[in-house]
């Protein structure tokens, strides 16, 4: 039940007000406005917190992440990956997930634990990632079909297992072409979804053109199942300027038009605009304009060793 969108679908409907825009669908798309027509809202100012958690094995815990109330706040498990999980060398399996996260500290009982002592958090899992194993991750589908029946069974039954809320798409390395990702993925969250298995889905981009062609095809066939888009800034020059931040967030605002872009920041400073060196501000004078829908951290692993200073930071600018 995915919605297929091209960039030339896209008209602006003379009635909206600025932060609108009028999307026109397939003749199946299933909408409230009417058949074959659905609104899409642009990103406006908002309280999404979210971070990473897991993957680097650092026995961080939920608990340890200070969280504030006023704010919507997301862990994302980090990672499930369709690879082996045995041996020394880690294989593709077609779509068939298996959980890479730290397991001994974040249980499906410490998921349950969070969510029933903090109303305002969900928790979600990421797939893909940079590597697995001593390798890199590669989406390596064998076909559609059979990569999209596989995902949507063995992630159904992670989630299910977990109590999970949403999914993000976190794929960096490919051996497949655009259209291809673009289908599996937007077949895999539309399924998901319909099946009311989660409520929301992210995809996390970044500054590479090889990259940015496969999730850019993703978001133009599919971008109405797609909530919030995870732009990695930290992937820019470590010298970001607040100036040059803004101008690559506008540059991403454009290449996922309508889309909710959240800024990001890597814990350990190694890459974009730190904080403590011009992040908050130019998070602030988003703020003002009205675009920021929220801020993303990789990654709590990294974070416990500075006591999680710069989360509780970006919660207090959101909750302001």
């Amino acid at each position: 039940m995915g919605i297929g969108l091209t960039a030339r679908e896209l008209k602006i409907y003379p009635k909206c007000t600025s932060r609108r825009y009028w999307q026109l669908g397939p003749s199946n798309s299933t909408s409230p406005y009417g058949r074959g027509e659905i609104w899409r809202t642009a990103a406006a100012n908002g309280k999404l917190f979210r971070e990473y958690i897991g993957a680097n094995f650092k026995n961080v815990k939920f608990s340890d992440v200070p969280i504030n109330q006023n704010v919507d706040f997301h862990f994302i498990l980090s990672f499930a990956i369709d690879y082996t999980s045995s041996g020394n060398s880690p294989s593709p399996t077609n779509g068939k997930f298996n959980v890479f996260w730290d397991t001994n500290n974040l249980s499906p009982t410490a998921v349950q634990a969070i969510k029933g002592n903090h109303p305002n958090v969900k928790v979600a899992l990421s797939i893909g990632g940079d590597s697995v194993g001593n390798g890199k991750a590669f989406f390596t589908p064998v076909s559609v079909s059979s990569w999209v029946d596989n995902a949507v069974s063995s992630l159904t039954n992670i989630i299910k297992s977990y109590n999970l809320d949403g999914i993000d798409i976190n794929y960096e390395h490919f051996k497949s072409d655009s259209d291809t990702f673009a289908e599996c993925i937007g077949r895999l969250i539309s399924q998901l979804k319909g099946n009311k298995v989660i409520s929301f889905a992210s995809i996390a981009p970044f500054a590479d053109d090889g990259v940015q062609a496969q999730y850019k095809a993703l978001w133009a066939k599919y971008g109405s199942v797609v909530d919030y888009v995870n732009f990695q800034f930290y992937g820019y020059d470590k010298g970001t300027t607040v100036s040059q931040f803004i101008g690559y967030f506008e540059e991403q605002r454009n290449n996922y038009g309508g889309g909710k872009v959240l800024v990001s920041f890597i814990s350990d400073r190694s890459g974009g605009l730190a904080p403590g060196n011009g992040f908050f501000n130019a998070c602030k004078e988003l703020k003002s304009n009205g675009k920021l829908f929220g801020i993303f951290v990789w990654c709590a692993d990294i974070s416990k060793g500075n006591g999680f200073q710069y989360e509780q930071e970006a919660q207090a600018l959101l909750a302001s």
